[in-house]
């Protein structure tokens, strides 16, 4: 117990006594975060490198004593080529940033280079993985974890405090799994982190930056899949899973919110969980505290799952911790999530698809009509298929209408196309109908393209107003 002590204490003292040093001195060269007006919010310029302090104190506490050299050694230095290739790409774009591709395979490099290291998913839902699968699961789950600590970097002592409950929950874990090389290799990171938060905490005076914030999401992976190997759950991956929940949930729903708006993946944005809780009007500080507590609570979980046996107690806690998490999704409010949720509805889904074969059917329809009275028969059996209520049409002096009196403001609206000089199409549509919003834009270009096609005159679309 006392060697377990020191260990950590030296790598606090280490991490306590490097952080303010390199951060002065990146200070003086103005190596430092700019604030800007969206997503940097720190009210003056802070440097960003303070993974460096971290990075160096856990090497120092890991390997320069003794003690370690016994029993954590192994395990910490069959990582460290894996940890020096992710510390320096983060450390590169740190100071030129790096393209989203280039980090990504500089990380897929390192993940390759810990799993010939022995660090494996070995089980996934208490079946045993194969070579292939192993390999494949092992590196998705590693860059998953690294790139969920960096996104989650966003506010004063975020990142490092998760990484720090994080750090410490595997660390219990081990301790009672009896397992001594992760006891090791977790203890000095948490004395590290638990110093570096002395001045990464709101307000802080240095960030983790990329080089910190990939290394210990990285260190974490590995934590996290060496920690399975004498978990006792069916469900081994759920551990580990929920220990790093917070993080890896930010960039699922990342990823997904970008993929549903169609941004880039590896963009910036002010969707991250951090971001919609400072949205809700929580202070910078409160929402740091409140995601403490919910990685507590995961934290909870975590070592529950880890100790238990039984398949039905797995289940029932795997299950629960899942209906938590909806909760909490539906809490933050994201609007991409649920207008997607209502397009994949099947009635909504039918509607859809509905509107778009009637679509077809009236394109095709109109563009075989070959004069103003074949078009006009076409626009009066298909308009209210459209869910139309009333059409005027005129072409060449000519006009057609069916307007029943009804349809007037305010409970209409209108559309107005024009397809030549002295030609245009107007629609009106019941302000409380079914919703087909989605045919309107295509109808429009359908209706001016065909008619122009059929009518002749110069393609144009007159403004469009509502009544």
């Amino acid at each position: 117990m006392a060697t377990l002590i020191w260990l950590g204490l030296r790598a606090f003292v280490f991490s306590l006594i490097l952080t303010p040093i390199i951060r002065d001195i990146f200070r003086v060269y103005d190596i430092v975060d700019h604030p800007d007006s969206g997503r940097k919010i720190h009210p003056h310029p802070i440097p960003r490198v303070g993974g460096i302090a971290i990075a160096i104190s856990y090497v120092l506490a890991s390997f320069f004593t003794p003690d370690s050299q016994l029993d954590g050694a192994p395990l910490v230095m069959r990582l460290l080529p894996s940890l020096s290739v992710v510390f320096t790409i983060g450390l590169i774009d740190d100071f030129v940033s790096l393209k989203p591709w280039q980090k990504l395979a500089g990380q897929t490099v390192a993940a390759v280079m810990a799993y010939w290291a022995g660090v494996r998913v070995l089980t996934v839902g208490g079946h045993a993985t194969g070579n292939w699968s192993t390999f494949l699961i092992t590196i998705l789950w590693l860059l998953a974890c690294t790139n969920a600590f960096n996104l989650m970097d966003g506010l004063d002592g975020l990142a490092a405090g998760i990484g720090l409950l994080s750090t410490l929950t595997i660390f219990i874990g081990a301790a009672i799994h009896h397992d001594t090389a992760l006891i090791i290799a977790t203890l000095p990171l948490a004395g590290c982190l638990l110093a570096f938060l002395c001045y990464n905490f709101n307000p802080a005076t240095i960030f983790l930056g990329d080089c910190g914030s990939l290394l210990i999401g990285f260190l974490l992976g590995c934590y996290g899949a060496i920690w399975t190997r004498k978990s006792l759950t069916v469900l081994s991956m759920m551990a580990p899973l929920m220990v790093l929940s917070l993080p890896l949930l930010d960039v699922v729903l990342a990823i997904f919110r970008r993929f549903l708006r169609s941004k880039p993946i590896f963009g910036a944005d002010r969707g991250h969980i951090h971001h919609r809780l400072i949205d809700r009007g929580l202070s910078p500080r409160r929402v740091v505290l409140v995601i403490y507590g919910v990685c507590g609570i995961a934290a909870a979980f975590a070592l529950l799952q880890s100790f238990t046996s039984n398949r039905y107690v797995a289940l029932v806690l795997a299950v629960l911790f899942v209906l938590i998490i909806r909760m909490g999704i539906r809490y933050l409010g994201y609007k991409e999530f649920t207008l997607a949720g209502r397009v994949f509805r099947i009635r909504t889904f039918q509607r859809v698809l509905d509107a778009q074969f009637a679509m077809e059917n009236f394109s095709t329809a109109l563009r075989a009509a070959d004069t103003p009275e074949d078009c006009w028969h076409v626009i009066r059996q298909h308009y209210s298929v459209l869910g139309f209520s009333a059409v005027h049409f005129q072409v060449n002096g000519t006009s057609y209408r069916e307007w029943p009196p009804h349809v007037t403001e305010p409970e209409y609206w209108t559309i107005r196309i024009g397809f030549s000089e002295n030609g245009f199409i107007e629609l009106a549509r019941d302000f409380h109908g079914d919703d087909i919003h989605s045919a309107i834009g295509p109808l429009a270009d359908v209706l001016r393209v065909a008619l122009t096609e059929r009518l002749g005159g110069k393609p144009r679309v007159q403004a469009a107003g509502v009544s």
